[in-house]
């Protein structure tokens, strides 16, 4: 029995809920999609604060105004409806910079919803700079919003669970946590949420993992040669490219082969073989995997045999790169840094590099069809190496079983994408101002953008057949898929 539920109410008829078997069940797996106040967005990349947003903890986007949250864990009790899912990831927003730092400065990660007796809320972790006197702040699990629920009959349930556009408001913490920007009471953007259940004696432990061959055993003098015993490295090669690939324009879509994993914000390659050297500080390593993105306007590109390299405390991520204009055997995508590829110094037996920021290579720009210039930021590269037979690589963000490939279609059930009528709501403040008009006005801005990409990406095609050659167009200026154009149109919060 599954439960989907939503503004209409419960869809479980009664009788069947409440003759379901009520044994507790874990949650294991899902995700919870919310936009958290449109208009906020908007303010914040808006002209006035002239900001940005990041993604952290392998957070993604859905539907182009949503943040995606994954691999929920909990419990559920189908005899009282008592629900709670905690999600991992989280956004940093920033804005008004002054020197070095913001004034506008607020993280919301791990979001946790509970629902019982009949009542609903979303925590969050906050960390913010108070609009005022500039303090930051760091609070666990803050009450952020209340969810509406009434009418919904969580009882009797046994997965997955599946709640869709519940109604969200501002609590009185809340409004502190979100550094005074708004009032209690204010209408925060609605909440989706999808997760799987699982009996609570038999959910997977995280020392559950496929036995190796009795008698392997990893011996003092294979650790001395730095042989990589397993290995894995993540990259979403960049947020707006993916959301180009699969948005209104280019209508296209991503294709894993070859043992590559979706894991929403980041696509995974496993099976990673190759050798370190703890001296020297390198790394050498293949993966297995790849990922083909193809859509409308020529667009046809195709990433495999993935490996990694590191050097002097830098890391390079390569690929094959079979295209439409470009094609090359291991060329350079990115350059990574972070601390840990320093030493190359392996804890518990795990070399741990996570979201090191990354750069385009020449190369990478070519790749893809000059859309971007070298040196631009890319997605972070994560990067795991057991150097020990019992190490644990980390685990991939589950997005539950309803999860889908693109991280653009909603769950079975639960519908992702928000309605105009729905996003007019979401985004009015607590005075009754509308600020639908700005948000459409920037999402008119932004298709304008993304067809002048579009064109672009063609013309640059079709001018590397003839060969005229990329050079044709001022490079970089295909920020394409970035979104930024269109701010200007963008509403104040609300203040």
């Amino acid at each position: 029995m599954v439960v989907v539920a939503g503004l209409a109410g419960a869809l479980l008829p009664a009788a069947a809920a409440h003759a379901a078997y009520t044994k507790p069940r874990t949650v294991q797996g899902g995700r919870l999609d919310w936009g958290i106040k449109a208009s906020f967005q908007s303010y914040v990349t808006g002209p006035i604060a002239k900001g940005s947003w990041n993604l952290q903890g392998g957070a993604a986007t859905v539907g182009g105004s949503q943040f995606r949250f994954h691999s929920a864990k909990g419990s559920y009790d189908a005899g009282s409806g008592a629900f709670t899912a905690a999600f991992s990831g989280g956004v940093h927003f920033t804005g008004h910079k002054k020197g070095g730092s913001y004034a506008l400065d607020l993280t919301i990660s791990r979001p946790t919803v509970k629902v019982s007796g009949g009542s609903g809320t979303l925590y969050a972790d906050m960390v913010s700079k108070d609009k005022g006197t500039g303090r930051v702040t760091s609070t666990a699990q803050v009450p952020l919003a209340s969810l509406n629920v009434s009418g919904i009959d969580m009882k009797g349930g046994t997965g997955p669970i599946a709640l869709t556009n519940l109604p969200a408001t501002l609590t009185t913490q809340g409004a502190k946590a979100f550094a005074g920007y708004y009032t209690a009471g204010t209408k925060l953007d609605p909440v989706s949420l999808s997760t799987d259940l699982v009996a609570a004696e038999s959910s997977k432990k995280p020392m559950d993992k496929p036995k190796k061959k009795p008698g392997k055993k990893t011996s003092e003098k294979t650790k001395a040669t730095g042989r990589i015993e397993d290995a894995a490295v993540d990259w979403g090669v960049r947020r707006t490219f993916r959301e180009y690939v699969s948005g209104s324009i280019a209508k296209g879509k991503w294709t894993l082969s070859s043992g590559a994993q979706d894991g929403g914000a980041l696509f995974r390659f496993p099976r990673g073989e190759g050798t370190y050297d703890e001296k020297k500080r390198t790394l050498a390593a293949d993966f297995a995997g790849a990922v083909r993105f193809t859509g409308k306007h020529g667009l046809d590109i195709e990433l495999s045999e993935v490996a990694v390299g590191v050097k002097d405390g830098k890391g390079t991520l390569y690929a094959d790169v079979a295209g439409a204009d470009f094609r090359k055997k291991k060329a350079a995508l990115v350059t990574f840094t972070a601390s840990g590829l320093k030493g190359l110094k392996p804890r518990d037996g795990l070399i741990a590099v996570t979201e090191a920021p990354a750069k385009l290579t020449a190369d990478g720009a070519k790749a893809f069809g000059s859309m971007y210039k070298p040196g631009t930021a890319m997605d972070p590269v994560s990067l795991a190496v057991a150097v020990d037979d019992e190490a644990e690589l980390p685990a991939l963000p589950d997005l539950g079983s309803a999860a889908a490939p693109g991280a653009k279609k909603p769950a079975a059930g639960a519908r992702s994408e928000r309605t105009a009528d729905d996003s007019a709501s979401a985004s009015d403040d607590s005075d009754g101002s509308s600020k639908a008009l700005p948000i459409t006005l920037a999402a008119v801005a932004a298709l304008l953008v993304a067809a002048a990409v579009a064109f672009r990406w063609e013309r640059r095609r079709r001018l590397a057949r003839a060969g005229a050659g990329a050079s044709a167009e001022p490079s970089g200026s295909a920020e394409s898929p970035s979104g930024s154009a269109g701010s200007a149109e963008r509403s104040a919060p609300g203040e």
